[in-house]
Order: structure tokens, then C-alpha cells, then sequence
């Protein structure tokens, strides 16, 4: 049985301005998310700002996470990392707090081989018992996970069950799930190609989108499921703009920006990540104005 399926929030980390966590505010957007029908939460991924985290905030933070949801929604716990051996302690602690499933991207700058990649996934999952998400974002990682290697782990390694694909390439995308059998969980990690990759037989996606439009964004993916093909398109299409403002920094740059400008007070980015240019800003409000959030 997948993890989740629909639309699950890559959720931000809030942060007060001396850059400590806010653990008030991560409670107050963990309650707003699931109030707005996100179907999971990703926790610690690239828009938690993951890598700019000790491995002790990481971990409390996954922790003080999973407490809160209190199981009545699925929790996914970011736990890669570049080292193999971290991974796998962040993904023991991840299991023993409680996480309904793990995301681990592409061991980033070693740029490993797909043995070696393979064998990274293989040593996690041996450590393990919950199911695993392999995340594939080559232009963050440089590494990409070819169709056939992902094919393989979902097949031969126990309990990764899926993939989350941000490769932005839809024939590589296919050429996976051609391969897989139907063994392979497929999440768009994308937000401007949901309706594609579900197309493909995706299940849902890992979205940025879902921190300022949790309801929107689980639309989409709940009309195409109800094979309202047509309403999930065009709730995809409407959302283009709004979408490629909040990528037109790095992520999660705009989408920051993007939660302080709703009242969210989330807080500062931590360096190396610089607060948005005033030309982006004013393009972000435009687009949440003409989308309905601002």
C-alpha cells in the first residue's frame, strides 16, 4: 500500500529571526495544512531547509513533526543525505519517532554511479522497516537516477516503493514506469506537472505549491482521480503562473517570501539562502493576486 496518495506539502521550516526554529509557528502551518486537505507531510526535505540544519535540529524537528500530526495524516521524513552512513541514522531515528515513510534524495556532489546509487538505497533499507521514497532532482544533486536502476531498487530493494521525480524529463518519466510493473509509486516533484505524471500513473505529488495552496493543490490531484481529467487539467493550467513565481529563485526562496506575504510569518531564510530581489517580489504578488491568495 503506497504512503499516501494525493497531494502531500513539501512544508516549509519556520525560523524566528535569530535563526532558531520556531516550533509555535511549524505547529500553527502543520494545523493549516491539514485543515486545507493536504493528504500528507514532508518534513525536512529541500523547502524544510534540510541542509542547513545540525543533524540534532533535523532530527527534533521530524520529531516535533510526527507528535503533532499525531497520526492523522501521514508524516514523510527527508533523510538523505550525501553520506550513506548519515542517511541511515537519520532514517533509524526517523523510524523510531514514528514516521509513516522516508524521502531520501540522491546522495548530492559525490555524483555516484548507479551501483553506487543503488547500494546507497540497499544499505538504508537494510537498516530500516518502513517504506522509502527515492527522490530524483538531478539539477539540485547532479545525479540522475536512469529508468532502469529505479526500476530495479523499487523491485529489489524491500521496502523503497517509489520515486519522487523532479527530473523535469516526461520520457524519462515514462520509460520508468514501463519498466516497473506496477511496483514503482510515482510522485510528481514537480509542481507544474501533476497532471502529467499522473497521466503516466503517478499517484500524487511532493509539492511546494501545497504551503500556500494546500486545498488547491489537492484538487488537482483528487478531480483526476475521480477522472475529472478535464477539471485537474485545468486546475493545473490555472495555477501555471502562481507556480513559476515560486521557482523563480531557488526554492524555497519564493515560497518563504511567498508565506510572509500571506501573514504566515514564517520567518528568515538561513544562509547561504538570500531574502527574494524586489523585481521577484513584486512578480510573486502579481501572481498570487491573479491566483487568489494574496
Amino acid at each position: 500500500m503506497a504512503i499516501f496518495k494525493g497531494a502531500g506539502v513539501a512544508i516549509v521550516t519556520p525560523f524566528h529571526e535569530d535563526g532558531s526554529v520556531n516550533y509555535d509557528k511549524f505547529a500553527e502551518i502543520i494545523e493549516e495544512q491539514i485543515a486545507g486537505g493536504t493528504d500528507a507531510i514532508i518534513v525536512c526535505g529541500t523547502t524544510g531547509e534540510s541542509a542547513c540544519m545540525s543533524e540534532e535540529e533535523h532530527v527534533d524537528v521530524v520529531k516535533f513533526c510526527i507528535e503533532r500530526v499525531n497520526h492523522r495524516i501521514p508524516v514523510v521524513a527527508g533523510t538523505g543525505s550525501n553520506c550513506t552512513d548519515t542517511a541511515v541514522h537519520l532514517s533509524k531515528d526517523a523510524e523510531e519517532y514514528g514516521a509513516d515513510g522516508l524521502l531520501l534524495v540522491t546522495p548530492y556532489y559525490n555524483k555516484a554511479t548507479q551501483n553506487g546509487l543503488y547500494a546507497h538505497y540497499k544499505k538504508v533499507s537494510d537498516n530500516v522497516n518502513i517504506p522509502m521514497i527515492v527522490y530524483n532532482v538531478p539539477s539540485r544533486t547532479g545525479c540522475n537516477i536512469a529508468p532502469d536502476t529505479a526500476a530495479r531498487m523499487c523491485k529489489e530493494i524491500k521496502n523503497v516503493v517509489g520515486i519522487k521525480e523532479a527530473s523535469g524529463n516526461i520520457s524519462q518519466v515514462a520509460k520508468l514506469m514501463s519498466l516497473a510493473d506496477g511496483k514503482v509509486d510515482l510522485y510528481s516533484g514537480n509542481d507544474d506537472q501533476i497532471v502529467p505524471l499522473l497521466s503516466l500513473g503517478g499517484i500524487g505529488v511532493i509539492s511546494v505549491l501545497s504551503n500556500v495552496a494546500p486545498k488547491q493543490t489537492h484538487d488537482i490531484c483528487q478531480k483526476f482521480f475521480d477522472g475529472d481529467v478535464a477539471g485537474s487539467a485545468k486546475a493545473q493550467l490555472d495555477a501555471i503562473a502562481l507556480i513559476d513565481a515560486l521557482f523563480c529563485e531557488v526554492n524555497p526562496i519564493p515560497v518563504k517570501t511567498a508565506m510572509n506575504l500571506m501573514g504566515k510569518n514564517v520567518g528568515p531564510l538561513r544562509m547561504p539562502l538570500s531574502p527574494m530581489e524586489p523585481a521577484n517580489v513584486e512578480k510573486l504578488k502579481k501572481a498570487m493576486k491573479d491566483y487568489g491568495i494574496l
